[in-house]
């Protein structure tokens, strides 16, 4: 049984190039580039408006116990003004209700 056809051994994969000095480590996309990235459009976030502030509501107390929970996660822990966009006097007004909430177990501390 002879076998006439050659055989050549295995070629290994070739190296990736050596990278010349100076050059960066990151690799260059080929995709489309996203908005926001270097180069791109960038767009301004819409601005979060307090919601107690448009519905002109001057005073949040600890009474109020369903505009108080909803600031609030399920977990129970106080969502930041990042969050819920609330203005710096009712997060304080807020944050202040939800301890007294706290206090009086009307919340509780956790979940």
């Amino acid at each position: 049984m002879e076998n006439n056809e050659t055989t050549t051994p295995a070629q290994p994969a070739a190296a990736p190039a050596p990278r010349p000095m100076g050059a960066p480590m990151h690799r260059e996309s080929s995709g489309p580039r996203r908005p926001g990235g270097p180069g791109g459009r960038r767009f301004a976030p819409r601005r979060k408006v307090c919601r107690l502030c448009a519905e002109h509501i001057d005073l949040v107390d600890y009474k109020q116990a369903q505009i108080v929970k909803t600031f609030c996660t399920d977990t129970g822990k106080m969502l930041s003004r990042r969050i819920t966009g609330a203005c710096a006097k009712h997060q304080r007004q807020i944050a202040r209700a939800v301890k007294i909430n706290r206090n009086l177990s009307l919340m509780s501390y956790s979940g």
